[in-house]
C-alpha cells in the first residue's frame, strides 16, 4: 500500500514521523514510571509535564487543565458522568441527533438511568436548529454535550453561541472536538466551553492517546478511580511513549495553523472538480461553515459501498457516508436527520484530507472517479430521486426480523 491514497483522515491519520521519533525512546531507554522518586522515572514525569504543556498550548489552555486520557470515547465518557455527578438534582441533558456513537449512545444508556435527554435536530445543510436549542433548555438541564464539527460532514456547530446560553442556565458545556483539534485554531481562556474531548490518532499520534479539557473551577469526578495520577482525575500508570507523541502532535499542529497546510485549497478543487464533472452529484453540508479537510458528496443512483470497493481497487482509500451493513438498508444517522433523498444517502462518500494529502493524488482520484461512477450507474436500478420502490424493500425485509 506504498502508493496509496488515502483520503479518510476523519477515520485516522498516519503518525507523523517527528511524532514517531519523540515518543520511540519512551518505549526502550527512558521507560521508568513518571511517579518514581529516582531520577530515572523523574526524568520521565518532566517528559510528561511537557507533553501537558504542548497539549495546552495547542488549546490555549493553562496545563492543569489537561487530563489524559486513552481516547475520546472515554473522555466523552469521563465528561458527561462527571458533569451528570456534579449536578445530581438535574436529569435533563441536550445533545444533537448526529453526534459520535460515543455521545450518542451513552446517552441513550442514561435514558434508561431515569435520565431524559433531548436530541436537536439539523437542517439540510446538517447545521443546529437553535431555535430548538433555546426552547429546550430548562432550569433542569444539566448538560449540553455537542460536537465541534461532525465527523461526516464537517459542518461546523455554533459552539460559543451554545456555551452562552447553557452558562444562563447553570448547564455544563461539554464539546466533543475531536475533529476539530489541529484543524481550526481554538482558544479555552476566551471560550464558553467547561470541557473538551480531543484524540491524538486524529493529528497524527497513534492511536491509545487523548486528552480532556476541564476548565478550572469546574467540579469534577474521575471515571477512572485508582492512584494519584492527573492530580486525581484519572487513575492509573500513564501512558508517557502516547502522551510524548500527543505533545509533539499538539506542537507540529499548532505550527501547521500558523503557517498553513493547502488542505482546503486541495479540498476545493477535488470537490469542484467532482461537482462540474460529473453529473447528479451533490455537496452534503453546509459549504462553508465546515472544517477545512473534509467534502461529504453524493453520488445519486449508485451504492456507497459500490464506489469505495471500486476505488479501493486503485488503491484509494475514502469512506461511506452509509452505514449499511449486511441485511439493512440504513443508511448513515447523520445524513438521514439532514433529511437526504434515499439516492443521495446510499451513495455519499467522505473524503477527508490531511497535511500529507498531494496534489498528485488528488489528480489521481479525478482520473479514476469519473469511470467509477459511469460504469456503477449503468448497473444500478435507480433512475431518479424517487426511491420508494426502495422504502418498500427496507420495509419487507425488516418485517423478516
Amino acid at each position: 500500500m506504498k502508493d496509496c491514497v488515502y483520503l479518510d483522515n476523519n477515520a485516522t491519520t498516519q503518525v507523523d514521523e517527528e511524532v514517531l521519533a519523540a515518543m520511540l525512546p519512551y518505549l526502550t531507554l527512558y521507560y521508568g514510571n513518571p511517579s518514581s522518586m529516582h531520577t530515572f522515572g523523574g526524568q520521565v514525569g518532566l517528559a510528561v509535564k511537557t507533553g501537558r504543556e504542548q497539549v495546552a498550548s495547542l488549546l490555549r489552555a493553562d496545563p492543569s487543565e489537561i487530563i489524559f486520557t486513552s481516547c475520546g470515547t472515554e473522555g466523552d465518557n469521563a465528561a458527561i458522568r462527571a458533569a451528570l455527578l456534579a449536578q445530581p438534582n438535574k436529569r435533563h441533558i441536550i445533545t444533537s441527533k448526529v453526534e459520535h456513537p460515543a455521545v450518542l449512545n451513552l446517552c441513550k444508556n442514561l435514558e434508561r438511568q431515569n435520565y431524559t435527554v433531548t436530541y436537536l435536530s439539523v437542517d439540510n445543510q446538517g447545521q443546529l436548529d437553535f431555535s430548538e436549542y433555546k426552547a429546550s433548555l430548562t432550569e433542569n438541564t444539566a448538560l449540553v454535550t455537542l460536537m465541534y464539527a461532525n465527523n461526516e460532514t464537517g459542518v461546523i456547530f455554533p459552539i460559543e453561541q451554545v456555551g452562552q446560553l447553557a452558562k444562563e442556565y447553570g448547564a455544563i458545556f461539554h464539546v466533543d472536538a475531536v475533529q476539530v483539534v489541529g484543524k481550526i485554531p481554538l482558544n479555552m481562556q476566551e471560550s464558553t466551553i467547561d470541557m473538551l474531548t480531543l484524540s491524538g490518532h486524529k493529528i497524527h499520534a497513534p492511536k491509545g492517546i487523548g486528552a480532556l479539557y476541564v476548565r478550572r473551577g469546574t467540579r469534577f469526578r474521575p471515571l477512572l478511580i485508582g492512584g494519584h495520577q492527573e492530580r486525581g482525575r484519572r487513575g492509573g500508570t500513564e501512558n508517557v511513549p502516547g502522551i510524548v507523541a500527543l505533545g509533539k502532535a499538539a506542537e507540529l499542529a499548532e505550527s501547521c495553523l500558523i503557517m498553513g497546510t493547502g488542505e482546503k485549497e486541495l479540498r476545493d478543487y477535488l470537490e469542484q472538480a467532482i461537482l462540474t464533472t460529473i453529473p447528479d452529484t451533490v455537496l452534503n453540508g453546509h459549504a462553508v461553515q465546515r472544517l477545512p479537510n473534509t467534502s461529504n458528496i453524493g453520488f445519486k443512483f449508485v451504492e456507497g459501498e459500490a464506489i469505495l470497493l471500486s476505488m479501493n481497487q486503485h488503491g484509494i482509500c475514502a469512506s461511506s457516508g452509509s452505514a449499511c451493513t449486511s441485511g439493512s438498508l440504513e443508511p448513515s444517522h447523520v445524513l438521514q436527520a439532514m433529511g437526504l433523498p434515499y439516492t443521495v444517502l446510499h451513495g455519499s462518500i467522505r473524503f477527508s484530507l490531511s497535511r500529507f494529502t498531494t496534489q498528485d493524488q488528488i489528480l489521481k482520484v479525478l482520473e479514476v472517479l469519473p469511470g467509477v461512477i459511469d460504469r456503477l450507474r449503468a448497473l444500478s436500478p435507480f433512475t431518479s430521486d424517487d426511491a420508494g420502490w426502495l422504502v418498500e424493500r427496507k420495509q419487507t425485509v425488516l418485517a423478516k426480523y
